[in-house]
């Protein structure tokens, strides 16, 4: 059938319950459904685990499609014995490892992160006045421009983008950063005036937009601060990387924003927007002031540091989220000021304070997008020049409708928690750090 709204089915595991391994440790493995069988672990590669069951046959199961305890302990095993490999080494300047892919127990929130010199190495690869093409590649992005950049402004831009990858592999969110499906690199857009950009889709009221449709980053020059010398485009004083950073931050996390609540989404945005950053390095062990500073400024605008229904807030889906945020500007920033006091909570102040929750909720939407790239893999699947699919009755893929799908592992956020209880330990824990933050 051919529709926009997806259920996850998980491989059936039918028929061999309560099995014994012949040789290794025997354990239960649980899928994403809650079923569980008994087999032994034998081997891993990036994407699947080896088991084997009492019958002595072994079986191959997709890591996406475990549980996400079950796939931190294949990670874990796998560390014991030969490391995890790609079924098929990446090619192409822009394919990118899984770094991010360790126990969770093994990652640490990062300090500085600097780009790397070789990222920001700038290559032409078209330019055409008449046309108003102006094509240039870094590392992991390719950008077209509506007109000729000076080289340092180009590098500068670069240096941004490929700045907040660096920063989103580095966070231990388990974010694996590559480009969308049949795309060698990133793809962004830029435009000489406000008009061109609106023209092109940008949204009225932006300074940039990431188009999950079109999978492009769109910014007009005067958002950044461009402005032209003669014949060529250079920044002036009021060039800024911000509206970049947020907006890349969501092209980088391209595969998991249909699995994601709307308030993570834009959370995790304004978390790696208000980082400082400059010439290339996030401070990101400075995120504790980087929140007391962000409090701050949104007070000295007018906008309280509170959430008013938190259970409302992390529940709330994309329908919901728009009729908000489209009443007015300030409704819009109530959103992501509420996002952004939420997710630094989650990542810094709940439980163990080293954001071990957040880590199981973001590597079981990791099990997601893995799910969904092997049924696109999927011979029966076939896909149409309208973006649109067909596929098996039998063989759906995963649960991507707003009203469900963005939901199904806030449980490991929970943890057996009620919404009002997470609300008081984010009072008490904000407290303890001497910021003041309401939470109903």
């Amino acid at each position: 059938m051919r529709i926009s709204s997806h259920r996850l089915v998980i491989l059936t595991l039918a028929a061999v319950a309560c099995l014994r391994a012949q040789d290794g440790a025997s354990r239960p493995w649980k899928d994403v459904q809650g079923r569980i069988i008994q087999a032994a672990f034998i081997r891993a590669t990036a994407e699947a685990v080896t088991l084997r069951m009492a019958d002595g046959k072994e079986h191959d199961i997709p890591l996406s499609r475990l549980c996400a305890e079950d796939q931190a302990f294949v990670r874990s095993q796998a560390a014991l014995k030969p490391a995890l490999a790609p079924a098929t080494a990446p090619t192409g300047a822009a394919a990118a490892p899984d770094p991010a892919r360790v126990p969770i127990d093994k990652r640490v929130w990062p300090q500085n992160v600097v780009v790397p010199t070789r990222s920001i190495e700038i290559q032409p690869v078209e330019e055409s006045a008449p046309a108003r093409r102006f094509v240039y590649q870094s590392e992991a992005f390719q950008f077209t421009s509506q007109a000729k950049l000076a080289g340092s402004v180009m590098k500068e831009v670069a240096r941004t983008f490929e700045a907040t990858r660096a920063l989103v592999t580095a966070l231990p969110w388990g974010v694996v950063c590559r480009p969308p499906e049949g795309m060698e690199r990133y793809q962004a857009a830029l435009f000489e005036t406000r008009n061109d950009y609106i023209n092109a889709g940008g949204p009225q009221n932006s300074g940039g937009v990431y188009m999950t449709g079109e999978k492009i980053f769109k910014v007009p020059f005067p958002s950044i601060g461009l402005e032209m010398r003669g014949k060529t485009w250079f920044k002036n004083d009021n060039y800024s990387g911000d509206t970049l950073i947020h907006e890349i931050t969501h092209q980088m996390m391209h595969d998991y924003l249909p699995f994601l609540p709307v308030w993570v989404i834009e959370g995790t945005a304004e978390y790696t927007e208000m980082l400082p950053y400059n010439a290339g390095t996030f401070r990101a062990d400075s995120h504790k002031g980087a929140i007391r500073d962000h409090i701050n400024e949104m007070q000295k605008r007018g906008y309280s540091p509170s959430i008013a229904n938190l259970q409302t807030h992390m529940t709330m889906n994309r329908g919901q989220w728009s009729g908000i945020a489209e009443s007015s500007n300030r409704a819009m920033g109530e959103l992501y000021f509420r996002s952004v006091l939420a997710v630094y909570f989650f990542c810094h102040l709940d439980g163990d304070k080293k954001g071990t929750r957040f880590m199981k909720f973001m590597d079981a939407v990791h099990g997601e997008t893995e799910a969904l790239r092997t049924f696109f893999k999927d011979p029966r699947v076939k896909r149409h020049p309208d973006g649109s699919f067909t596929y098996p009755t039998s063989f759906p893929p995963p649960d991507m409708k707003s009203e469900t799908g963005p939901f199904k592992h806030l449980t490991l956020l929970l943890n057996d928690r009620s919404y009002s209880q997470i609300a008081q330990e984010m009072v008490a824990a904000y407290k303890d750090i001497g910021l003041k933050v309401s939470v109903n």
